[in-house]
């Protein structure tokens, strides 16, 4: 990359712009973390362009230098990542909406956030009894269905790392706490196109769940219910609509 054309970059584009917004994600993909010489090394970028880029983020409160001298991701982002998400929740209950219609179930859409899974968005169903988890519940991704959806779609050692991480508790008796056991089923997830959980974070509840491709983040879309009323035949059926309501939502984010 070139400082050519008076700061501008392909198409037209602000290089510098462009600049700063690769390196506030190249940290995110970091963990949050990095020093100059890192950012310089993994961007490319000279070092007195790393420093006055930085510098200026700083000053706008999208960066924080510790006392080690490394910058890490500052408090503004937090109100962007906050009205992000809200956006993500508008777009997507109009989809989830369908999904409701055409099976009778709670759909919900939900986020891998650091090392958790975080519900953004959801449409209740209309029976009495039904699902309760409510928009802003966060719970650990290997004991749902949307956890393994996205985690499905992740390298393997990283998916392992989170595992380490996380410990893998037990929620009910059906909750995999072996590691192995858990990534025969994220295995066959990639096959299938979709993952299930099959009461491991609530007892008696069912859950059948799709990543969203191509989306900015790490999301996934489910139908759950009473596993009385979550039959394999409603499964099987509600894969390809959730693959297409997930196809669909990715296009709108575009």
């Amino acid at each position: 990359m070139t400082e050519a054309n008076g700061g501008k970059g392909r198409s037209g584009s602000v290089q510098s712009i462009e600049r700063a917004f690769g390196l506030l994600e190249m940290m995110a993909d970091a963990g949050g973390m990095m020093g100059l010489s890192q950012l310089a090394a993994a961007s490319g970028l000279p070092l007195p362009t790393i420093h006055r880029l930085v510098r200026t983020l700083v000053d706008l409160g999208y960066l924080r230098q510790e006392p080690s001298r490394q910058y890490v991701l500052g408090p503004r982002l937090i109100r962007l990542g906050e009205s992000s998400s809200n956006m993500l929740s508008v777009w997507a209950r109009p989809h989830l909406a369908r999904l409701v219609d055409e099976f009778g179930e709670s759909a919900n859409m939900a986020m891998l956030d650091g090392d958790q899974i975080v519900y953004l968005a959801q449409v209740q169903s209309r029976h009495s009894m039904r699902m309760f988890t409510e928009v802003g519940r966060r719970v650990l991704p290997h004991c749902t269905a949307v956890g393994k959806a996205i985690l499905a779609r992740l390298p393997e050692p990283e998916v392992r790392e989170l595992l380490r991480r996380t410990g893998m508790p037990k929620h009910t008796q059906t909750t995999i706490t072996d590691v192995d056991a858990f990534m025969a089923q994220l295995h066959r997830a990639q096959q299938d196109g979709y993952a299930t959980d099959e009461g491991e974070q609530e007892l008696g509840v069912r859950c059948v769940a799709v990543a969203v491709p191509d989306a900015p983040s790490r999301l996934a879309m489910s139908i759950s219910g009473p596993a009385g009323r979550m039959t394999e035949d409603l499964v099987e059926h509600a894969v390809p609509s959730l693959t297409q309501a997930a196809k669909a939502f990715s296009e709108d984010l575009r």
